[in-house]
């Protein structure tokens, strides 16, 4: 089914794309909601002349999303989450923590337009802010372990208990008796 949507939707399209979806996505949610039209010969037309009378308009919320993205470039993320011995989150690190951080640093920016896997371990990650279906901007996300030193002390508690464990002991040795050559 061939729709024209009418608002952005992230992973599937920007407003005024016309995008192929299955017909019950699109007659069940999209059309009911609002969000998209079906994409007839008459409509594409009407499409393409409030684009053409749009255009300006179009090119004034690019010019809009890039500076916002510029105010984004140069920024990293570094988020504290508590972590199991092994390096697992307890929970995850999501978009909305992503949007939270950067609310933190001034720059606010809504969570829905944030793209990114769930992250479960420490590492490195990117994060995609989408202003704009031309303009993404990457961050940089660290996820570090909140409570670094209670890791340290276990794992160190670790490692000293099976070295304790692996040690032979050694058995104190009962003097050997030196048996004389009994004489006859």
């Amino acid at each position: 089914m061939e729709l024209i949507l009418k608002e952005d939707i992230i992973g599937l399209g920007y407003k005024n794309d016309i995008v192929n979806v299955k017909s019950g996505y699109g007659r069940n949610y999209l059309i009911p909601q609002g969000k998209a039209v079906i994409a007839s010969e008459s409509a594409k037309k009407v499409l393409a002349e409030n684009l053409k009378q749009q255009a300006h308009k179009l090119a004034a919320q690019k010019a809009a999303a890039e500076e916002r993205g510029n105010a984004l470039q140069g920024v990293a993320l570094t988020i504290a989450a508590k972590v199991s011995t092994t390096g697992q989150l307890y929970g995850s690190v999501n978009a909305a923590m992503v949007a939270e951080e950067l609310k933190k640093l001034g720059h606010d920016i809504d969570r829905k337009i944030i793209t990114m896997r769930d992250i479960k371990k420490i590492g490195e990650y990117v994060a995609l802010v989408h202003f704009h279906k031309e303009v993404v901007v990457e961050i940089p996300v660290t996820v570090i372990a909140e409570n670094a030193d209670e890791l340290k002390a276990a794992k160190a508690a670790e490692k000293a208990a099976p070295a304790v464990e692996e040690a032979p002991v050694e058995e104190e040795a009962a003097p050997a008796e030196e048996e004389a050559p009994a004489a006859e």
